[in-house]
């Protein structure tokens, strides 16, 4: 249950509903983390330039993005950005056998070198305190360039707000990605 309820979308000043709206365009639904957000425009405003930053045109591929989501917010135990990240992968074309993969990673012969050396930034990153090392940079430098690891840890570091957000808020999950996660062992 939810510690604060979201607005109704009705009770949401218009230019924060512009963003709202256009995250349903996205998703196929209206998220409740940022029905919530939306109490605070300006926040609700920050957060959605770094989402759009972060899975705008960039070197990473968007339906890897999802999945270091997905594993950082696993790590980290929130289930609800973990659903969304599921969602989002699968909209973005990852097979769901590849999605549930992403907790066996390093055994998984679904996952290529690059995608479980970024998997596993993602959860050692996830848990707290933070369990990377010089090793897990030196492997991810053997597939990413630079400025695709610093779109990797922008992805880590967005979840990262957004799983302290919506466990400490306790945020409803959606049915869509309810029914997302409900299709794998996640």
């Amino acid at each position: 249950m939810s510690r604060l309820p979201p607005l109704n979308l009705a009770e949401v000043d218009p230019d924060t509903r512009e963003m709202v709206e256009q995250a349903e365009r996205l998703m196929g639904f209206v998220p409740n983390d940022a029905l919530v957000m939306a109490r605070h425009p300006s926040l609700t405003k920050a957060i959605w330039g770094l989402v759009a930053a972060i899975y705008g045109p960039g070197e990473v591929d968007n339906g890897l993005k999802r999945l270091i989501g997905e594993a950082a917010s696993k790590a980290a135990g929130c289930f609800y950005c973990s659903a969304h990240a599921a969602h989002g992968a699968r909209q973005h074309g990852v097979a769901p056998e590849k999605i549930e993969a992403v907790w066996s990673f390093e055994d998984s012969p679904l996952l290529s070198e690059a995608e479980r050396a970024a998997i596993n930034l993602a959860i050692k990153a996830g848990v707290v305190p933070n369990a990377t090392t010089d090793a897990d940079f030196d492997r991810l430098k053997a597939y990413f360039s630079d400025n695709q690891i610093v779109e990797i840890v922008a992805v880590i570091a967005m979840f990262g707000f957004l799983n302290r957000w919506n466990t400490t808020l306790g945020t409803a999950l959606e049915p869509l990605p309810l029914e997302t996660v409900n299709q794998f062992d996640l």
